[in-house]
C-alpha cells in the first residue's frame, strides 16, 4: 500500500512540507484509542534473539531511526510503534535556529537518494528536554552539535551545554562533527580539535554518578589515513564508540534532476562506502568499540552487509522514507532468520 498509493502521492509534493504533513498525520493517528497498538503490532517484530546489548544498553532490537528525521523529540514515542529498537533525536543546538534558506531538502527518485542542506535546523534542546520528560520507555540517543554562530574555537561551549541538558532524559550520547551543512563544522574532525572535545566531554561523563555511552558520528568522506586517526582518538580518549556514516559530498554517479544540489548525499548511493568505513574502523581497531551503520539501508540485505562488516546496531533514515515503515519488520525478520 505505501509502495503503490502512499508514496507516489506524497512525493509529488515539497519533500519538507511533506515530512511536517506526515509528522501531523501520525500524532492525530496515533491519538485514536486503540489505533498505536494496532500500528505496534502490524510493524513490530519482537523477540528475544533480536535483543542486543551494546555499550552497556539493551536493545530490544538492532535496527534504530538516524538523527535528522525526528530533531526535536516531537514524535518519538509514536515513531517507536513501527518497530525501531531506539530513536536518535537531534541534531540539537544550545539555542533553536531556523537551519538554511529553504529549499533544503531534495529527493534523488532515480538514485533513490536524499540531498540535504538542513543546517542544524531545530527548536533548541530545552524544547526537546520538555518533550523527552514525558518518555517512559523508548531508548533514546541524543544527538548534539553547536550553534552555527558559535565559532569553532568556543564549540566545545555548545556540546557540554547539549551534554548537560540532555544528560536524565536520553540513553545515549551522539557528538555530531560531521554534518556538511554548518560552516566548518568538519573540521572539528581533525585530530586536535576531535580530542579535545572529546576528552572534555568525557571528563564531564566520568563525574556523573551513573556515566552515559559518548558516541562520535563520522562523515564516510574521510580517507584511511583520517580513519586511523578516528581509531586512534576513540580508543585514546576512551568514548563507547562510533555511528558510521553520515551524509557524504561525493556525487560519482547520480543520475537525477538534483544531483548537482549543494547538501549532504544520503541514500543508496552511500550504502558501498558506508559499510566498507565500518569495516575499516573494525578492522584495523581489532574490534575495540562498537560500530552502529548506517547509510544507504533500503532492503534487508543492506542491514544484512553492515552487521556482516561489523557494525553492532544499523540505522534507516532515507530508506524509511523509499521504502515505508514496513521495512523496519522486514530487516528484523531477515536478522532473525540469518541467525538460524
Amino acid at each position: 500500500m505505501y509502495q503503490s498509493i502512499i508514496k507516489p502521492i506524497l512525493f509529488r509534493f515539497d519533500p519538507e512540507k511533506v515530512h511536517h504533513f506526515t509528522f501531523s498525520a501520525i500524532k492525530i493517528l496515533s491519538a485514536i484509542p486503540g489505533l498505536s497498538n494496532l500500528i505496534r503490532y502490524t510493524y513490530s517484530l519482537e523477540n528475544p534473539q533480536l535483543e542486543r546489548e551494546v555499550f552497556g544498553l539493551k536493545f530490544p532490537n538492532p535496527v534504530g531511526l538516524a538523527a535528522g528525521f525526528d530533531k526535536n523529540a516531537s514524535l518519538y514515542k509514536e515513531l517507536a510503534n513501527f518497530g525501531f529498537g531506539f530513536i536518535e533525536i537531534g541534531t540539537l543546538t544550545p539555542k533553536g535556529q531556523p537551519g538554511n534558506p529553504k529549499k533544503r531538502l531534495f529527493r534523488l527518485q532515480k538514485d533513490q537518494a536524499i540531498i540535504n542542506r538542513m543546517g542544524f535546523n531545530n527548536d533548541g534542546v530545552a524544547a526537546a528536554v520538555k518533550r523527552l520528560k514525558k518518555n517512559k520507555n523508548v531508548l533514546i540517543g541524543g544527538n548534539i552539535g553547536k550553534n552555527k554562530v558559535t565559532p569553532n574555537e568556543k564549540a566545545v561551549d555548545d556540546y557540554v551545554y547539549c551534554f548537560d541538558a540532555l544528560f536524565d532524559y536520553v540513553d545515549y550520547f551522539v557528538v555530531n562533527v560531521s554534518s556538511p551543512n554548518t560552516p566548518n563544522l568538519r573540521a572539528l574532525q581533525d585530530k586536535e580539535p576531535l580530542t579535545h572535545l572529546l576528552s572534555t566531554l568525557k571528563a564531564r561523563n566520568n563525574k556523573k554518578e551513573t556515566p552515559k555511552p559518548i558516541l562520535l558520528k563520522i562523515a564516510p568522506d574521510l580517507s584511511d589515513d583520517q580513519l586511523l586517526d578516528i581509531i586512534d582518538i576513540v580508543t585514546s580518549v576512551n568514548i563507547d564508540g562510533v555511528i558510521a556514516t553520515n551524509t557524504t559530498l561525493n556525487r560519482k554517479g547520480l543520475q537525477s534532476q538534483y544531483k548537482d544540489e549543494s547538501g549532504g548525499l544520503s541514500g543508496k548511493p552511500l550504502s558501498q562506502r558506508s559499510t566498507d568505513v565500518i569495516r575499516f574502523l573494525v578492522q584495523k581497531s581489532n574490534h575495540a568499540f562498537p560500530v552502529i551503520g548506517v547509510g544507504g539501508i533500503h532492503a534487508p540485505q543492506d542491514a544484512i552487509e553492515k552487521l556482516a562488516a561489523g557494525a553492532s546496531l544499523v540505522q534507516l533514515y532515507t530508506g524509511f522514507v523509499y521504502e515505508g515503515p514496513g521495512v523496519v519488520k522486514r530487516i528484523n525478520k531477515a536478522i532473525l532468520c540469518n541467525k538460524q
